[in-house]
């Protein structure tokens, strides 16, 4: 009989451990309370409101934007709208490559949100996750011997000079250490710290005069924005954090019973600041629907088991990984599903995390004055802020309007409607609740690719379940529900599909068909969309 590792007691790890993970005895971690509280204490200042932009960076930023813009403008922008939308969509990829880490996150978070941005621009982007241009060798080397303070050699058999692979803060490579454990190495890029310092400056000066002129912008709230950005790209530059971050993940799922996920193991000795050795994992790629069924690998299932996970750990345990996208996970041959990078990870006091687990309980209640007490105590909504007339203006005591019924001009003129009613009562997305549409943004595009024909209302059904089943005593102890009374009524979630109460079914492929006329609309307002209409009409189209 096969005794399994001891850690896993600690942590959702691999059953064939390359080493043990003995939380108390990593050095590493000593102190790592006061870095965390220090590296936060630092946003304020990193973030402060300026008089002037630092001027080089700014000029550069300008060049780097500008020039290719303004080639696009001249060339593919006249070859018709998908070659325009190509174009556009690599010269801004290839942009934020040269401008550097800042603006690579920026495409990062853009790349996660399939479905909110163009295709076009969503695939490109999709390089900026682990394909950006690598450092040279000598960099690298130079970093991981200032780290380790001893030659490469005396820690590493074999290290691979060509990174595995390459995002905005650091590169990773493939390795062996002296004792024979193969790893990854995750290397950070040289001068990274000061290049998002400058980015940061700048885009403090920029975000203020952003306020009130761009109805979207102002709902995302520019300088909270790149609050987020300072917030989450600081503790991104101390992979001690990330290791610590790793760790946490790993306990909350052990702790919920959520085997079906693995975490790497953090090297006992071998993190840094700017070095972090870790347990190497594989697998298919999360895209690679053919390699997993022909594995046995039940994809709906891997699907429905991260969407429960998620949820838990946000309202359950107040963490959660933030920055769920394609080259962040995969899955093994037995299905389980493997999570890396762990530089932005969701933490929660307990007012927000409660106020979390009565927004997803009152959801699937169709209780909406709760839904919007929730929003508003997670930051989302004024403290002062009259609910019964954000209820009235925003017309959700009425039947939803479906969107597939309205022309290109009405579906505007609604959007306009709604964005400027939040407006008028300062609605804003808090940093918290931006990772965590983000990442609803990157499992919705999951069903479309792993379980395109699942029932999401079923689904969703199942999910209250499962929270009454085996969470009814937390639910009743954090908020004073009793499970045994919760009522499932979909009639809001319904309207946030725009289909009608009595629809009984939707599957995500019948969820995407809705969503293309809608899009296809909204394209029939561009320039020359009339014209296409009209030919249409008289079958010329």
């Amino acid at each position: 009989m096969t005794i399994p590792p001891a850690d896993l007691a600690v942590g959702t790890f691999s059953e064939h451990p390359p080493w043990l993970v003995e939380p108390a005895a990593l050095r590493w971690r000593i102190g790592l309370d006061r870095i965390r509280a220090r590296t936060r204490a630092e946003v304020p200042r990193l973030t402060r409101a300026r008089r002037f932009p630092p001027l080089r960076r700014l000029a550069g930023t300008a060049r780097h934007l500008g020039v290719p813009i303004a080639h696009w403008a001249l060339t593919d922008r006249r070859r018709g709208r998908q070659v325009s939308r190509r174009g556009l969509s690599r010269r801004l990829r290839q942009a934020s490559e040269r401008l550097g880490p800042t603006y690579i996150k920026l495409a990062q978070i853009i790349s996660a949100g399939e479905g909110l941005f163009p295709e076009e621009l969503v695939s490109e982007l999709k390089r900026c996750r682990d394909r950006v241009p690598p450092e040279p060798w000598d960099d690298v080397c130079r970093v991981v011997e200032e780290e380790l303070g001893r030659p490469l050699e005396e820690v590493f058999a074999t290290f691979d000079r060509t990174p595995l692979a390459a995002a905005s803060i650091a590169q990773v490579h493939v390795a062996t250490l002296v004792t024979g454990e193969e790893v990854v190495a995750k290397v950070q890029r040289p001068q990274v710290a000061e290049l998002v310092g400058r980015d940061l400056a700048m885009m403090s000066w920029l975000a203020p005069a952003l306020v009130g002129r761009i109805p979207v912008a102002s709902l995302a709230n520019p300088p909270a924005l790149v609050e987020l950005f300072a917030d989450t790209i600081s503790e991104e530059l101390d992979f001690r954090l990330e290791a610590e971050n790793m760790l946490d993940v790993a306990r909350m799922l052990a702790e919920l019973g959520q085997r079906q996920f693995v975490v790497p193991r953090p090297h006992p000795e071998l993190v840094t600041r700017r070095l972090l050795v870790m347990e190497r994992l594989s697998g298919f790629a999360f895209d690679d629907v053919a390699g997993m069924k022909g594995a046995g690998v039940d994809t709906e299932a891997v699907v429905r088991t991260g969407m429960i996970a998620f949820l838990e750990g946000a309202m359950l345990h107040g963490i959660f990984h933030g920055d769920l996208h394609g080259g962040n996970l995969f899955v093994q041959p037995d299905g389980r599903t493997a999570l890396l990078d762990y530089g932005i990870t969701g933490r929660l006091d307990e007012p927000r995390r409660l106020a979390f687990l009565r927004l997803l309980m009152a959801s699937i209640t169709n209780d909406v004055q709760t839904e919007l007490a929730a929003l508003r105590d997670l930051g989302a909504l004024p403290a002062d802020a009259d609910l019964a007339a954000v209820t009235r203006d925003l017309r959700l005591d009425q039947p939803a309007i479906d969107p597939t019924s309205l022309t290109g001009d009405e579906l505007v003129a609604e959007l306009r409607r709604v964005v400027k009613a939040l407006l008028g009562y300062g609605a804003r997305l808090p940093k918290e609740l931006m990772l965590f549409v983000k990442n609803m943004v990157f499992l919705d595009g999951a069903i479309a690719t792993l379980a395109p024909d699942l029932d999401l209302f079923a689904e969703i059904g199942n999910v209250a379940a499962h929270f009454a089943t085996a969470h009814g005593e937390r639910l009743s102890h954090d908020i004073g529900l009793d499970s045994r009374a919760v009522q499932v009524d979909l009639t809001g979630v319904k309207a946030g599909f725009g289909v009608t109460p009595e629809t009984e079914g939707l599957t995500y492929r019948e969820l995407q068909q809705r969503r293309d006329v809608i899009r296809s609309r909204f394209g029939e307002r561009h320039p020359g969309g009339r014209a296409r209409i009209r030919r249409r009409a008289r079958g010329e189209d």
